[in-house]
């Protein structure tokens, strides 16, 4: 019997500098004439129970989302860690009876449509001790493809603010954390856009070839 998956919060993770591709937002790149950020979006939509943003600058060049974009809470560009932190604060501020956040990347082109599914399904057969989970797929682990739930909040902050940790395996291992499995052939689903050859490497993949 298959447990439909909790009411989970999407995090689109878009604050990275771009400094491989020129600068710029990432999210913003087109690839088969749509950009990776509404094809995240798309794939997000079926899945979440609502999506923001997290990115820093002007909040103004993502209004056309019509998404709430929260920037770092945490300063001096604290890695991906800071945005989690950002969106799990949003949502613990709205406080309407959502537990869970997932975040992706801005720079995946090719999210799988299961996503929140899976990532649940991977926490609840490690039991009832294993708050969080990330996706792999072949020999590579993504740990920025992962479920948080908003009670680590305030944890995360002290090992952020306190400890200035910034890596996220080191606190997720602190506390215990199950893998979704993903294959990486045909198509890697977590393949993503740092640099002007993946890009074009995403377009062949779009056109086929």
């Amino acid at each position: 019997m298959n447990i439909p998956p909790p009411p989970t919060l999407g995090l689109v993770l878009a604050g990275g500098l771009a400094r491989r591709m020129g600068g710029g937002d990432k999210a913003r790149i087109e690839i088969g004439g749509v950009t990776i950020l509404d094809r995240v979006l798309a794939t997000l939509s079926g899945q979440c129970t609502g999506i923001i943003i997290n990115a820093n600058g002007d909040p103004k060049r993502f209004a056309d989302t019509g998404l709430t974009v929260v920037p770092d809470s945490v300063p001096d560009f604290a890695g991906p860690l800071a945005g989690i932190l950002a969106g799990l604060d949003w949502l613990a501020q709205k406080n309407n009876g959502i537990e869970w956040m997932m975040s992706v990347p801005g720079d995946c082109p090719f999210l799988p449509d299961d996503l929140v599914e899976r990532l649940h399904q991977a926490r609840r057969q490690m039991g009832a001790g294993v708050p969080l989970a990330c996706a792999r797929s072949g020999d590579w682990r993504h740990p920025v493809v992962g479920l948080w739930p908003l009670a680590l909040r305030e944890d995360l902050r002290k090992a952020l603010i306190d400890e200035d940790l910034r890596k996220i395996e080191v606190w997720t291992a602190r506390h215990g954390i199950a893998i979704a499995e993903w294959p990486d052939q045909p198509l890697d689903p977590f393949f993503n856009v740092n640099t002007p050859e993946d890009a074009a490497k995403a377009e062949k993949i779009v056109a086929g070839g």
